[in-house]
């Protein structure tokens, strides 16, 4: 048995919902309709991205300026000795001292080896011996020669016995000469157990020891000797700025300064002392050197120098940040912000990179003003806030 209470209340439900149903879109319908009415009164539309196209892009810019600027060019060079000698025996003995320690500087003409003279002495005493008994039997002929000289006149002696005394003291004469040049030869080999610097410089690793049998002329040297001051840096430049170079050398020298790697400090100062005759075809540039006086033995024969030449000075460049340039398949470029607080975007050509400043050829112009960061934000004709750079600028490309 049900409670007719209750049966009554579930027929009433669906009714109960139709009701709401329908209120509900009575709602929706009033919504739309005042939805309309207000966007066709001119309310600003709801927020999101189209509100904010109009929006100002907040940027750092900085002016566009003309200054002298120098036209350096920085290029990696290699440090040369101003001489290297390979000292090596010229006569065989055995070694008897060495005269410097291995890495030291020396003199020129300062004793570097001695070898064994004894076996050169006692050869030159031998020639000498043979020139002073060749000598005597000259004189001996000579003294003959005189006295048949005056026999031939009294018809006392036979002209042929007078020619072949004469013939005589000439073969004797030429001993003497050869026996005299023998002696000169072996003073010579004397003179070579001593082993002198045909420079000043530095020296290298020690190659051999006393007690060593050292041989003429041996395919090793005995030492290497390094000129370190004065010392060449040798760099390449590009054959185009071959005319600056020339120019600047016929204008009174062409200075360079060069920095080795790692090192702190002042700069080593020098000048062009030599350009090469030919340009390289395969690399398009060509060879200089710079002489340095390297008091300071900074400069190290055989390392690798940060090289700066400056080839002249523009007096009236045209320079911005080099943080502006930007870069697309058309070419470098650079946002200018014009007088109405929008941008522009400017296709430039850049001479020269100085630090962190760009040298333009063209592109913009002394007094206008370009953005240094927020580029990425940018469109062109964008609107944009501008506030001055108050350090380095960050570069946004």
């Amino acid at each position: 048995m049900f409670d007719a209470a209750r049966i009554s209340s579930s027929r009433k439900t669906p009714d109960y919902i139709a009701l709401l149903a329908g209120s509900a879109w009575i709602l929706l319908l009033t919504s739309c309709s005042s939805g309309g009415a207000a966007g066709a009164g001119g309310a600003p539309p709801p927020a999101g991205r189209a509100a904010g196209a109009g929006a100002a892009v907040a940027v750092v810019a900085a002016p566009v300026v003309a200054k002298p600027m120098a036209v350096n060019v920085r290029v990696v060079g290699n440090v040369e000795a101003s001489s290297t000698v390979e000292i090596r025996a010229q006569v065989t003995g055995a070694l008897l001292s060495v005269g410097f320690t291995e890495g030291e500087e020396v003199a020129a003409g300062q004793l570097l080896f001695t070898l064994d003279s004894r076996p050169f002495e006692v050869a030159l005493r031998q020639v000498e011996a043979t020139v002073a008994s060749t000598t005597a039997q000259a004189k001996n002929v000579e003294t003959q020669l005189a006295r048949q000289a005056d026999l031939l006149k009294r018809g006392l002696v036979a002209q042929s016995d007078f020619d072949t005394t004469t013939a005589q003291l000439g073969a004797l004469r030429g001993t003497i000469a050869a026996n005299t040049a023998a002696a000169d030869n072996a003073r010579l080999q004397l003179q070579y157990t001593k082993i002198v610097s045909p420079v000043a410089g530095r020296t290298g690793a020690l190659l051999v020891h006393p007690g060593a049998l050292v041989r003429a002329n041996d395919a090793a040297p005995l030492v290497i000797i390094n000129q370190m001051a004065p010392v060449f840096v040798s760099f390449a430049l590009p054959a185009r700025l071959l005319p600056q170079v020339r120019n600047a050398r016929a204008g009174g020298g062409l200075p360079v300064k060069v920095s080795p790697a790692g090192a702190t400090g002042q700069d080593e100062s020098g000048t062009v002392s030599f350009v090469d005759n030919a340009v390289d075809p395969s690399t398009d540039t060509v060879r200089l050197k710079a002489t340095f006086a390297n008091r300071s033995r900074r400069l190290w024969p055989g390392a690798f120098v940060d090289v700066l030449i400056q080839l002249s000075v523009s007096e009236n460049a045209i320079v911005i940040p080099s943080s502006a340039v930007q870069a697309s398949q058309q070419g470098q470029f650079v946002y200018v912000v014009k007088a109405d607080q929008t941008v522009e975007v400017r296709p430039v050509t850049i001479g020269w990179v100085e630090g962190r400043e760009s040298v333009i050829q063209s592109g913009v112009a002394a007094g206008e003003t370009v953005v240094i960061d927020g580029q990425l934000r940018l469109t062109p004709g964008a609107r944009v806030s501008v506030k001055p750079a108050s350090g380095p600028a960050r570069s946004s490309s």
